[in-house]
């Protein structure tokens, strides 16, 4: 998995690539504990996610649950099988995906 981060102001812009399983997701949630100190908006595109299990999903939601406290979170550039995952288990109710 690689991480690209693009913070602008207090937008930060997270790009993941690869996978997004129980190997990598610990990594995610380490660059997002020391990030999203003074983020107001946080973005997650990935448009090149080939993978996400639910030890990303969990990341996803408690990345989710810190910004609902401080500001708004946007998931982009979603493909077909990373979208069946959100549908099936419920996270295109939970996340804001455009």
């Amino acid at each position: 998995m690689t991480i690209t981060k693009n913070q602008e102001n207090e937008k930060l812009t997270m790009k993941i690539e690869g996978r997004l399983d129980t190997t990598t997701a610990p990594e995610l949630e380490a660059e997002l504990k020391k990030s999203l100190d003074d983020v107001k908006e946080l973005v997650f595109d990935i448009s090149e996610l080939a993978y996400i299990s639910s030890a990303g999903l969990r990341v996803l939601l408690s990345a989710q649950k810190v910004m609902n406290k401080q500001g708004k979170m946007t998931v982009k550039g979603t493909n077909e099988a990373v979208m069946e995952i959100f549908e099936v288990t419920g996270f295109v109710d939970i996340l804001n995906i455009e």
